[in-house]
């Protein structure tokens, strides 16, 4: 199958596009970049828990938004198109209070104005823990500086 993303692509790339950012704030790391899938790592510890002790249900949903945005920014021409979040939805499946998540973001529908990802949340002992659909507008630059 062919790579939906482009070739130079590595986590190492995306983990350093994302320094001093939301993302790198809750420790969420970036580790495989696939033919058609793009996965990524968050810890479960202070940063990304509820009271309870629980991995936050916002936390889960950042990591999905992560990966679906990211994942719809390598699949477009960047000189001219921002991607930026339209709709996310979650279901939580299974509570998690230490170790690790990992996500897992595929693609439903790759269009020219919208994307949809499916991203998937699993433990550390590969059980899920959230299924999370996440809907991308392709906004180009130059339309949006106009709005602004």
């Amino acid at each position: 199958m062919q790579s939906i993303f482009p070739e130079n692509i590595t986590p190492a790339v995306m983990n350093e596009r994302c320094q001093n950012t939301l993302v790198s704030h809750l420790g969420i790391e970036f580790t495989e970049v696939g033919s058609h899938y793009l996965c990524a790592k968050m810890p479960v510890d202070k940063r990304t828990k509820q009271p309870a002790g629980l991995l936050h249900g916002g936390a889960s949903l950042t990591l999905a938004e992560t990966l679906g945005s990211a994942a719809a920014y390598l699949c477009v021409n960047q000189e001219e198109f921002y991607c930026v979040g339209l709709e996310i939805n979650a279901n939580h499946i299974r509570s998690v209070t230490s170790g690790y998540v990992y996500g897992r973001a595929e693609p439903l529908h790759i269009g020219r104005k919208t994307h949809v990802w499916e991203i998937k949340i699993y433990d550390d002992s590969q059980r899920l823990v959230c299924v999370s659909r996440h809907t991308v507008a392709v906004i180009s630059k130059e339309e949006l500086l106009q709005k602004i």
